[in-house]
């Protein structure tokens, strides 16, 4: 009996398994390349030496450390170093600052959402507005946006450089054990939102709200949630 493939096509060009499911279900990441160190240089290995008579030659060169005697029964594998350098992640033509974008995953996938820049690590940033449809400024990858042919003119509109990845960096607080009584109560404390994040979202939505009003029905688009219907197919649309 054939062994059955572990993916296979469901449709042309659409898999019974994603990427990163492949990934996890092969544990290829057990298997990543780790670039080996350069060995720094070392200190001279050998040395010249004089030799006695006429025919020796006068001189040998002569290791400083000699081999061992010994060496393994088997080959040890060496890690080989990594050529490949860090380059950074290229954005679709199609994603532009202030082009409307809709949210594929995450707690607000369905939502439009304004493009404002890409971030050194590669991920956009983008906000709802928040006072449009509850989306602050938040970091989204772009592998899981669909990008309109909708912009929002955001030619007077300046995003500071604060906003970068260090930004939305969590701050790490220390884990408190609660008790049986504490972790089946229901009044738990909600987690609140910094004045400081609060005043940022209302600065940045202050512009962008601007170049919103003036054009018609435009706040209404990014106000509704992005759906698709029974024979719809999203790759047959144009957005």
């Amino acid at each position: 009996m054939s062994h059955k493939p572990r993916n296979s096509f469901i449709a042309p060009g659409i898999t019974r398994l994603s990427r990163s499911s492949v990934f996890a279900k092969r544990a290829l990441y057990k298997k990543q390349k780790v670039a080996a160190a350069k060995p720094e240089a070392s200190a001279q290995s050998t040395k010249t030496v004089q030799v006695n008579g006429d025919k020796n030659g006068k001189e040998r060169i002569v290791a400083l450390n000699k081999a061992s005697r010994w060496y393994p029964a088997e080959d040890v594998a060496q890690p080989k170093a990594s050529r490949k350098t860090a380059k950074p992640t290229k954005i679709r033509a199609s994603i532009t600052p202030g082009t409307v974008l809709v949210l594929l995953a995450g707690r607000f996938r369905g939502k439009r959402v304004v493009f404002l820049k890409q971030l050194a690590s590669g991920l956009l940033l983008v906000t709802g507005p928040y006072k449009v449809n509850g989306v602050p400024l938040r970091r989204v990858n772009q592998a899981y946006v669909i990008a309109t042919s909708t912009k929002v003119d955001l030619s007077s509109v300046k995003v500071d450089d604060k906003f970068d990845d260090a930004y939305f960096k969590k701050e790490k607080t220390a884990k408190s054990t609660k008790t049986e009584e504490e972790f089946f109560d229901e009044k738990q404390t909600k987690k609140t939102v910094s004045e400081t994040r609060s005043a940022d979202q209302k600065v940045v939505d202050k512009e962008i709200l601007a170049a919103v009003a003036q054009v018609p029905h435009l706040r209404t688009y990014l106000n509704a949630s992005f759906t698709l219907r029974k024979g719809q197919a999203p790759h047959a649309m144009k957005f």
